[in-house]
């Protein structure tokens, strides 16, 4: 089966080796332009981009599908083209090219999170399991019908990052399986049904936590924005930033925002809420690097500094 790969960040690197490992002809890789990074803004290729290329494969760079990329896809002979995450629309012009035309895998259980940032929106809005589905491509946003799916359960220090670094792993064996069905003329898509629910980009307010908020409610919204942007709170006019956090339905008394530390060979962190207290595993001083919470600790407690994020 010759196939398009299209596809961005490296949670689609893990398809791209999926698809290449089960041996279909892939005959180009589209993903989107170099893009500046790190404080030097250097221009880097996308991961996939950058997989590509050790693959050897040839790659098309395109921020958009335009009629021009469009035309190079006819000249391909493609069978199909399967997508993850590649950052861009696919117009009806580009859909139309490849026989079976294209098929996505997106990271969340369709009618529920169409959109950009699916498992960030599943984890803050307190999804116990989430998953990934294949479905073939449309002009609207996530609308086709829906081939399979695989589901993956939300651990309580389980953030968007380590979601997606799962779901790209069962989704990639998900989006083989498709594609093979789909050449063997097996492959049925079921049209969605019920109601939806959208997920748009996650932002970096969307990430700031409110200590006077219930614990539940701030310890699933610092897991769907880990690590990007990252849950942070302001303390100062100066940033801390969070790693996971458990709950500690056993502290009770603390007001929300109060900091206690619990000396011991190992400190404890505990922050007080609106319900009971959050023990966060790794914090980011203003200034610093992201560090275990206990090591944290044992600074405060060395010199005597007072926080609250009240």
């Amino acid at each position: 089966m010759r196939i398009l790969f299209a596809g961005t960040p490296q949670v689609a690197v893990t398809s791209l080796d999926s698809l290449h490992a089960a041996g279909f002809d892939i005959a180009a890789v589209l993903t989107r332009p170099d893009a500046p990074l790190g404080r030097k803004r250097v221009l880097t290729p996308s991961p996939v981009a950058a997989r590509a290329a050790e693959l050897g494969l040839p790659v098309i760079k395109a921020s958009k599908i335009t009629a021009e990329v469009t035309e190079q896809l006819q000249g391909l002979d493609l069978d199909a083209a399967a997508i993850v995450a590649f950052g861009g629309l696919v117009p009806e012009a580009a859909l139309l090219v490849p026989r079976h035309g294209w098929i996505n895998l997106h990271f969340s259980l369709l009618p529920n999170w169409r959109g950009a940032a699916p498992v960030q929106h599943s984890i803050i809005n307190g999804d116990d399991i989430i998953g990934a589905v294949t479905f073939q491509l449309e002009t609207g946003l996530d609308t086709g019908p829906v081939f399979g799916q695989v589901t993956e359960v939300v651990n309580e220090l389980d953030t968007a990052g380590v979601m997606l670094e799962r779901l790209s792993a069962s989704g990639s064996m998900l989006l083989v399986q498709t594609l093979q069905a789909l050449d063997a003329g097996q492959a049925v898509a079921v049209p969605q049904t019920g109601s939806h629910t959208y997920a748009p980009k996650i932002t970096d307010e969307d990430a700031q936590l409110d200590f006077t908020r219930p614990a539940t409610e701030i310890r699933r919204r610092a897991h769907g924005t880990t690590p990007f942007p990252g849950a942070w709170c302001a303390v100062g006019g100066q940033r801390y930033k969070f790693g996971p956090l458990r709950e500690r339905r056993d502290v009770a008394g603390l007001a929300p925002g109060q900091l206690r530390i619990e000396p011991g060979k190992q400190p404890t962190v505990l922050i007080g809420t609106a319900t009971w207290a959050l023990e966060p595993t790794m914090i980011q001083p203003p200034g610093k690097k992201m560090m275990n919470a206990s090591d944290w600790a044992r600074g405060m407690l060395t010199q005597g500094t007072e926080v609250s994020f009240a």
